[in-house]
């Protein structure tokens, strides 16, 4: 997909290193949202479509650590991004 191609009505960042729940370092809607997939695409970060993760997502502070209720959910999230690395979480 082209970077100036990109429509989404709301994206969220998370930051995840592994010692502490994953923390919302980005969030937006409309063009906002657009700038966030941008800038991922151009530095190869996965980008996974979950509506109902990311209207849940889109209620957490920015800087905050996600709520355990979304740990679950995140975690596939991550666990997708890890395997497009040909990574496995925790692992190298």
């Amino acid at each position: 997909m082209k970077a100036n191609k990109i429509k989404a009505d709301i994206a969220i960042a998370l930051d995840y290193d592994e010692s502490s729940a994953p923390r919302v370092t980005a969030k937006g809607r409309g063009l906002v949202a657009e700038e966030i997939l941008k800038l991922a695409a151009e530095n190869n970060i996965p980008i996974r479509e979950e509506p109902e993760i990311i209207e849940l997502l889109a209620t957490v502070e920015l800087g905050d650590q996600i709520p355990e209720t979304l740990y679950v959910a995140v975690a596939e999230v991550i666990a997708f991004a890890y395997s497009l690395k040909g990574k496995s979480v925790g692992g190298d």
